[in-house]
């Protein structure tokens, strides 16, 4: 036997122990996980553990316009769902349906995972517990819901700081880093112990600085002030009311656990649409208010904290991305990262909602794709 041979396969075996003791010893199992699975996926329902958000027992199915998918649409919105991978593109224009269209085998009822889309529902949902008057204002601070934000300078954090991504808390917003408390939050099963760990780095309310964290700690207010589940209060202001046709899902970092409410919603584009009409119509639905209209004013309205380099921040509101005077138009969508989205177009009663797999570089905060897709709305719906 060549013992010099197997030399090196011996010292690979000690160093993949020793990896596999502090892994466990420094408790991220979890990246056994990220690395199996690689990169967040819009079909993440198959893997994780979710919750239902059941549909309407009453459903509110969409009313097709009279030329529905009978419009022309420019050759630079195909190549974008061409190139960027999409997967459903829904456009509906003053409460109906003008186009739908859907690729790689997905349909108006397929699951689809709405990553950070989920935070604009997270805030409606604040606003609607406002309504309901589990919480009292925006301006209480997190402490009153949450006891382990009664220390040190956790204490100064507020609701409305979180609403606007200006915590000051020192959550890693990093998707490509394996030891991130991101990845941890998606692929780990405690997310009451990441938000535990978290600190204060910088005041609270001084500058935007985009964390999933934030969001997450809205959840946990959520659950704390209403006493319900987050897809039980979803299902309870959202789905049901707003006659969704499927069943959703939203992650749980364990079966008993609770939502991972910074992303992994998971629906179908249709029923998507259902809260940007909701926001549309100023948080009224069928005469029935569900977040007060001055709630949704606010949330669709530029915070304009500076950002961490010193920029205006004139994109964003209450947990929505803004994009103010667009060519005299002023428009709120949702979001996620590999290109989900929930487009608003006020002016023009429009909502578009676009589902893939990739997205585009950024131009002045805002991916290229939404640009291409109002522009295109702009040009074909008149």
């Amino acid at each position: 036997m060549n013992l010099k041979a197997l030399r090196p396969a011996f010292v690979g075996l000690l160093l993949l122990g020793a990896g596999a003791a502090w892994l466990h010893f420094a408790d991220k199992n979890y990246i056994y996980g990220a690395l199996y699975h690689n990169f967040a996926d819009i079909d993440d329902h198959l893997i994780f553990e979710q919750r239902t958000i059941h549909a309407s027992v009453e459903p509110q199915p969409w009313p097709h316009a009279p030329k529905y998918n009978q419009l022309t649409w420019p050759s630079y919105l195909q190549e974008m769902h061409e190139d960027l991978e999409s997967v459903a593109f829904v456009v509906i224009h003053k409460d109906s349906v003008v186009h739908e269209q859907y690729w790689q085998g997905y349909s108006n009822a397929s699951l689809s995972n709405s990553f950070s889309m989920a935070k604009s529902v997270v805030s409606i949902l604040i606003g609607a517990a406002l309504r309901d008057g589990y919480i009292k204002s925006i301006n209480q601070p997190v402490a009153d819901f949450l006891p382990s934000f009664k220390q040190g300078d956790k204490r100064k954090i507020t609701l409305k700081h979180l609403l606007m991504m200006s915590s000051g808390l020192n959550w890693d917003e990093s998707y490509g880093n394996p030891l991130s408390v991101t990845t941890e939050a998606y692929y780990g099963d405690d997310l009451k112990k990441v938000i535990d760990r978290l600190e204060p780095e910088t005041e609270p309310g001084k500058a935007f600085s985009y964390k999933s964290g934030d969001t997450q700690i809205l959840a946990l207010v959520l659950e704390a002030a209403t006493g319900k589940q987050l897809s039980q209060y979803a299902e309870d202001k959202l789905w049901k009311p707003l006659g969704a046709m499927q069943n959703a899902g939203w992650s749980v970092d364990k079966p008993e656990g609770i939502e991972k409410a910074y992303c992994c919603l998971f629906s179908n584009a249709p029923d998507f649409a259902r809260i940007g009409k909701l926001y549309l119509q100023n948080g009224i639905w069928n005469n029935d208010t569900i977040v007060d209209p001055a709630f949704v004013r606010e949330s669709i309205t530029p915070h304009g904290l500076p950002t961490e380099s010193g920029e205006v921040s004139d994109f964003y509101g209450y947990q929505w991305w803004l994009l103010p005077d667009y060519k005299g138009q002023d428009i709120f969508y949702a979001r996620g990262i590999l290109g989900q989205y929930v487009i608003v177009i006020p002016e023009k009663e429009l909502i578009i909602v676009r589902l893939g797999k990739e997205r585009d570089k950024h131009i002045n905060n805002h991916p290229g794709e939404v640009y291409i897709m109002i522009d295109a709305a702009n040009e074909v719906i008149r």
